[in-house]
């Protein structure tokens, strides 16, 4: 193994320029099972590919390849089953079991299994929620420790440091799931307590500058515990590559990434009950101006997630039928943002907005500087596109590993942004009312826009008078 070539750097590794895409362009290079062209890893059997992550006195695995590999490999084998074989390979490997073994022998490999177990635990926190795989973890680890108090020390703060990440996890879903149980139906809360709800967001927030920053708080903390296997997951339960017991459905594995899209389709539809829900017409046509305002500045700070979810709003129906409405708003600024987020020619403005805002993160001088939230669905949807449209498994039965460098460097570049720390400061009024504040559903916001701007044709007259009845009772 030590004569492998090493994986290059992480700089090198995630620039698409240093990955020669067509594996047969020339005299590939064979190692152990691993396939290697211009010193990159392109293909090998899963096991080379574990040997390849179990390091020796000699070797230690380049961080790229322990990201790409952690990161892909669950879609042919469950972590657990992982961390079961790399423990079987260093014990056998080092004969660690062997009583025989050189002490200082231990002591030269004892730090690099450690060490990757370190990554692991820091990396992926979520796959110790199973408790076969802690069982592993602390297996290896006593294989690799043999008492040694140095060592073992070691361990006890690996485990501590997943067990407190692991707490804060559970801690935040919890939350997430006592925010949203908060959240009610609007037109049912209007039928029952009509005057517990006479606020809206100016009311709460008058200035759209703040409005933006709290979105972007709110954005940032969502996005922080978003695991990057998550992205992996949403498409292991769809499309099992292997046998079926190698594929696991449990939705706690995408469920940070699920609120995530959830959050997005709150403050659509959150956006659009502010606007369909005011009488009078002047006071409509205020709340989208404010939101025209609140979503450009959001572009500005590099929140391209509330930027869509916010023009997404302004764009139901419910919300764009109101032609009165619009006619008393000035609708230049909107324009330019919508061309921003044009989705023609593949989102081409809004990549273009991303890589200009993901260059300024690089260059940052302030924590401001450095913000860049993607617009989400459209990164699941790459994600996911890249996955349908290359093969997984090539026809010598090797793993496409091209194919997992390329998923890697779109992850580990989400990885660097959710690292931000949100530099603006917390307003828990806006951010309760934001996150809680009693919204529409799409039947809700066509009434409302009904009552406020009367059908125009027989079939708005029909849908009318059916949510009327359906709604609110009444014929």
């Amino acid at each position: 193994m030590e004569r492998m070539p090493q994986t290059p750097s992480l700089v090198a590794m995630f620039d698409s320029g240093t990955i020669n895409r067509n594996l047969y362009q020339s005299k590939e290079e064979v190692c152990s099972e691993l396939y290697f062209q211009d010193n990159n890893l392109l293909s090998g059997s899963l096991e080379a590919l574990i040997q390849h992550l179990v390091p020796s006195v000699d070797y230690y695995p380049d961080r790229t390849y322990i990201f790409t590999f952690l990161l892909s490999s669950r879609l042919f084998i469950q972590p657990f089953e992982l961390m079961a074989k790399v423990c079987h390979v260093c014990v056998e490997q080092q004969r660690l079991n062997d009583p025989g073994t050189d002490k200082s022998h231990i002591r030269k490999i004892a730090p690099k299994i450690l060490q990757l177990l370190t990554e692991w635990t820091e990396t992926f926190p979520c796959d110790f929620r199973d408790e076969r795989m802690m069982r592993n973890l602390k297996d290896t680890a006593h294989h690799v420790t043999h008492g040694d108090e140095m060592y073992r020390k070691n361990v006890q703060q690996i485990i501590q440091n997943l067990i407190r990440k692991l707490a804060a996890l559970s801690q935040y879903e919890e939350l997430i799931a006592k925010i949203n149980a908060q959240s009610a139906d609007r037109m049912a809360i209007l039928k029952s307590k009509p005057q517990s709800i006479q606020r809206d967001i100016i009311s709460v927030c008058s200035d759209p500058y703040t409005l933006a920053q709290q979105l972007t708080h709110i954005e940032l903390e969502r996005l922080h515990y978003i695991g990057p296997e998550e992205f992996v997951q949403a498409f292991v339960q769809k499309n099992p590559l292997d046998n079926n017991e190698n594929c696991f459905g449990d939705k706690k594995k995408t469920q940070n990434l699920e609120a995530y899209v959830e959050w997005f389709n709150r403050l659509s539809y959150l956006v659009a009950t502010e606007i369909c829900m005011p009488v009078k017409k002047k006071h409509r046509a205020r709340i989208i101006e404010f939101f025209i305002d609140v979503a450009r500045e959001c572009f500005n700070i590099g929140n391209f997630n509330s930027l869509m979810a916010i023009i997404s709003g302004m764009n139901m129906s419910p919300v764009s039928r109101l032609k009165k409405t619009w006619a008393k708003v000035k609708t230049a600024k909107f324009d330019i943002l919508e061309h921003q987020m044009d989705p023609s020619s593949n989102f081409y403005n809004y990549r273009t907005a991303l890589r200009g805002a993901a260059q300024r993160s690089l260059t940052a001088h302030s924590s401001r500087e450095k913000i860049v939230i993607p617009f989400c669905s459209l990164l699941i949807k790459d994600i996911y596109f890249l996955n349908e449209g290359c093969t997984s498994r090539l026809t010598n039965g090797h793993i496409n590993f091209e194919k997992f460098w390329e998923l890697a460097k779109q992850v580990s570049e989400f990885m660097a942004w959710k690292q931000v720390e949100c530099p603006f400061e917390k307003d828990r009024k806006i951010l309760h009312y934001v996150q809680t504040a009693p919204i529409f559903s799409e039947d809700g916001l066509y009434l409302a826009s009904y009552e406020n701007e009367s059908p125009e044709n027989h079939i708005e007259k029909d849908r009318w008078k059916s949510l009327r009845s359906a709604l609110l009772g009444r014929v």
